[in-house]
């Protein structure tokens, strides 16, 4: 199996940064995609940025120029740096990692940590 644990989140102002990070552990698989979602109250979950083994990366058109994921494939780690906060980012925020084993992709999720941005 594998674990996958987020940090980072918390309560800031606009205009404000905070960094995120996730990282996916266990054994018997191999890490692929990594990537962040987000969940606000009465939505449903949105991509906000991915990022592939290789370094290729994807953002939500609501965070490019904002937001950097970024990777350490060593460690299974992955981050998210957030600036320029506003309050429509409030969200918790979800990692995901993607593993496979032989052929077969199987999508692992963190419990989430919470952004709050205050106006």
């Amino acid at each position: 199996q594998v674990q996958v644990v987020e940090s980072g989140g918390g309560l800031v102002q606009a205009g404000g940064s905070l960094r995120l990070s996730c990282e996916a552990s266990g054994s018997g698989f191999s890490i692929n995609a990594m990537g962040w979602y987000r969940q606000a109250p009465g939505k449903q979950r949105e991509l906000v940025a991915t990022i592939r083994s290789g370094g290729n990366t994807n953002y939500a058109d609501s965070v490019k120029g904002r937001f950097t994921i970024s990777r350490d494939n060593a460690k299974n780690t992955v981050y998210l740096q957030m600036n320029s906060l506003k309050p429509e980012d409030t969200a918790r925020y979800y990692c995901n990692a993607q593993g496979t084993r032989g052929f077969i992709l199987y999508d692992f999720w963190g419990q989430g940590t919470q952004v709050t941005v205050s106006s």
